[in-house]
């Protein structure tokens, strides 16, 4: 019966635990009368369309289609912000390679300039698409490469490679430098414009051993591009009547 009774009769808790059941109640979500951040947002959106319909009200029907066109300007310019580094960072995860001349006609020998110019004004970042452009347009002008438009960094220095094989791994090294500063993954310094000029040096000194659209069992007698240009055939044959 004693134990039954002290059963029923509840305990008085002391001041600590008074409290603490107290700060435990109020905690629970139906005592929580703070907005939620959606609650917040709308709220914040309502007021901004009265501060923009008082505006309108009184300084006339014009403003409100203004102040609408500039959110949405704002908008597409942060999205373009935003969006344009992240797509180029996607391509590049997925193996993407920079179109080299574009609609670009330059010839190689003024593109060599302006990449000398760029690199004189230390924009090395410049000077390294410019010296590659350069190397790209010179494979043109000599026909290892066909010119077509749309080819990428990694298409010029493969198909060129096989014209140059002496020079193709550094082409495609240079390639990857080329496609690195076009999506931002490389901040060029002078180091990465030297290794571009050496290659183009190289490229420019070598014996191609096929050319473009010439079958790969076709050999070919092709002079470097700085050497001198072959005498013609029917001043040869001259010159054998002659002797």
């Amino acid at each position: 019966m004693l134990g039954a009774l002290s059963r029923d009769v509840p305990l008085t808790p002391s001041a600590d635990d008074a409290r603490q059941w107290a700060q435990d109640e109020l905690a629970k979500a139906i005592y929580n009368n703070e907005p939620t951040l959606l609650e917040r947002l709308l709220d914040w959106l309502g007021s901004l369309w009265r501060e923009l319909m008082s505006w309108n009200q009184s300084v006339g029907p014009v403003v409100l289609p203004l102040v609408v066109l500039a959110v949405v300007l704002l908008l597409v310019g942060a999205g373009l912000l935003i969006g344009g580094p992240v797509r180029r960072r996607r391509l590049r995860r997925q193996g993407a390679s920079a179109v080299v001349l574009d609609g670009d006609e330059r010839t190689a020998k003024a593109l060599r300039a302006a990449a000398e110019a760029a690199a004189g004004a230390e924009d090395f970042s410049l000077a390294v698409l410019e010296r590659f452009r350069a190397i790209v347009r010179s494979l043109d002008e000599r026909v290892v490469l066909e010119d077509r438009p749309g080819r990428t960094a990694h298409e010029a220095a493969t198909e060129a490679g096989h014209g140059l094989p002496d020079c193709a791994a550094d082409l495609l090294t240079v390639a990857r430098t080329f496609d690195a500063v076009c999506y931002g993954d490389l901040h060029a310094e002078r180091g990465d414009y030297d290794r571009v000029v050496a290659v183009d040096e190289q490229v420019a000194a070598a014996r191609p051993v096929r050319l473009a659209g010439i079958d790969a069992e076709q050999p070919t007698d092709v002079e470097p591009a700085t050497g001198p240009e072959p005498a013609p055939a029917a001043a040869q044959h001259h010159e054998a009547g002659q002797r």
